[in-house]
C-alpha cells in the first residue's frame, strides 16, 4: 500500500526531549548510539521515536503531551512534590515545543483553519513540513488551580487527561480507585466551558463512570486498548468502550507491550517471548471496530517511548516509521481502503472537525 498519512494520538515528545535529554531532531539511531551505556532508564538506547522518524513514517499529525505528576510526601510514584513545581515542568516542555515551532520542525494546531491548512500543505511536501501536533495534558495534578486551565487554553492545550498513574488531585488514576470528587467536577465544567478534550485514557473505573456523567464535552480515549483481550484495569471494558462509541469518541491502540499480552511479568518478559507484534496491535483495533460495527472509532494512539522503548514495543518495529505496517495488515484481515483510512487518519481529523466546528 501507498506510505499513508498516520495521525498518532499520543505521544510524550517532550518528555523524551526535557527529561529524557533526547534531541528528536536526530535519527533514532543516532540518539540510540548517544545513550549507549547509560542505564538511569531502562528505555536508554533503545528509543524508537524521532521527527524524521515521524517524516518518513508519514506520521503528519500528532497528540503531543505535557506531563508532571504531583506526588504527595511517602508515595513511591516518580514525581514532583507540589503541584507548583509540576506546573513548572509542563511549562520547560511547552517551551521545547515553542523551540521547535521556532526551529521549523512542529506547528501547532488548535483550531479547524490550522488543522486544514497543514493537511494542505503536508500532502504536498511531508518530507520537508513541520510535524501538526495537539497540545495535551496527561495527568492534570499540574494545574494548581482552576485559573490555570484558560492559561493552559491560551498556550494552545486542548485535550486535558485528568488522571494518569496513582491517585491525582482531580481524579484517580490506574492503580487506584475513587471518583473525581468536587475539584474533579470543577474541573470538568471549567473544561466544558472553554471546549477542551476529555481524554478518558487512566481513568480508574470509578472516575471514569463519574467523569462521563458530568461532562458534556467532546471526549475521547488517546491511548487505551480492550480488557476483554489483555485482563486489566488500565484497559476499557467492552462496556466502557460501547459507551464511549456512543458519545463519538476516537478510541487509540497503544503499543506498550504489557497491554498487548496477558499475563507479562515486567522486567522479565520480552515482546519476542510473548509473542507480542503488530498483529497484537490490530487485534485491540479490530475489537473496537467489531463493538461499533464499523471502523469510525478506533484509531493510533502509539505512546511510544512513553517510558519504554524496543525492550517493551511489538517485536517487529523498530522505530514509529513501521507503524506504515498496520494498513498492509489491516488490508489482509479483509478491512477496505476507507476503512483503513479512517483508522490511520481520518477518525481522528474528523473527531478534531466536529470538536472545533
Amino acid at each position: 500500500m501507498e506510505n499513508m498519512l498516520i495521525f498518532d494520538a499520543h505521544l510524550d515528545l517532550s518528555m523524551n526531549a526535557v527529561e529524557w535529554n533526547r534531541d528528536l531532531r536526530w535519527e533514532v539511531d543516532e540518539i540510540r548510539q548517544s545513550e549507549q551505556g547509560m542505564n538511569d532508564k531502562p528505555d536508554r538506547g533503545k528509543g524508537t521515536v524521532s521527527l524524521p522518524a515521524l517524516r518518513k513514517g508519514n506520521i503528519g499529525l500528532v497528540v503531543a503531551t505535557q506531563i508532571a505528576r504531583y506526588v504527595k510526601k511517602g508515595s513511591s510514584l516518580p514525581g514532583w512534590h507540589s503541584p507548583e513545581q509540576a506546573y513548572a515542568m509542563t511549562q520547560a516542555q511547552l517551551a521545547w515545543y515553542k523551540s521547535m515551532e521556532a526551529a521549523g520542525e512542529m506547528t501547532q494546531i488548535t483550531n479547524k483553519e490550522q488543522l486544514d491548512d497543514h493537511l494542505t500543505s503536508w500532502e504536498k511536501n511531508n518530507s520537508k513540513n513541520p510535524i501538526g501536533y495537539i497540545l495535551s495534558l496527561e495527568g492534570a495534578d499540574s494545574i494548581v488551580d482552576l485559573s490555570y486551565v484558560e492559561k493552559a487554553y491560551r498556550q494552545g492545550l486542548r485535550a486535558i487527561g485528568p488522571a494518569h498513574y496513582g491517585p491525582g488531585t482531580y481524579a484517580q488514576g490506574t492503580d487506584a480507585t475513587g471518583g473525581v470528587g468536587h475539584k474533579g467536577k470543577a474541573l470538568l465544567k471549567e473544561m466544558e466551558r472553554l471546549n477542551i478534550i476529555l481524554d478518558a485514557t487512566h481513568l480508574c473505573d470509578e472516575s471514569f463512570w463519574e467523569a462521563l456523567d458530568h461532562f458534556n464535552g467532546a471526549v475521547w480515549a488517546s491511548h487505551n486498548n480492550c480488557r476483554a483481550l489483555v485482563e486489566h484495569h488500565r484497559q476499557f471494558s467492552d462496556e466502557q468502550l460501547k459507551v464511549l462509541i456512543e458519545r463519538g469518541a476516537v478510541i487509540g491502540a497503544a503499543f506498550d507491550a504489557w497491554m498487548l499480552a496477558p499475563n507479562w511479568v515486567r522486567g522479565k518478559s520480552t515482546p519476542e517471548g510473548m509473542g507480542v507484534t503488530l498483529e497484537s496491535v490490530v487485534d485491540h483495533i479490530d475489537h473496537i471496530c467489531q463493538l461499533a460495527g464499523n471502523s469510525k472509532h478506533a484509531a493510533i494512539g502509539s505512546d511510544l517511548d512513553g517510558a519504554f522503548g524496543t525492550e517493551q514495543s511489538p517485536a517487529d518495529l523498530d522505530t514509529i516509521a513501521d507503524l506504515q505496517t498496520i494498513p498492509v495488515i489491516l488490508q489482509k484481515r479483509g478491512y477496505t481502503e476507507e476503512d483503513i483510512k479512517h483508522i490511520m487518519h481520518h477518525n481522528w481529523i474528523d473527531f478534531l472537525r466536529r470538536t472545533w466546528s
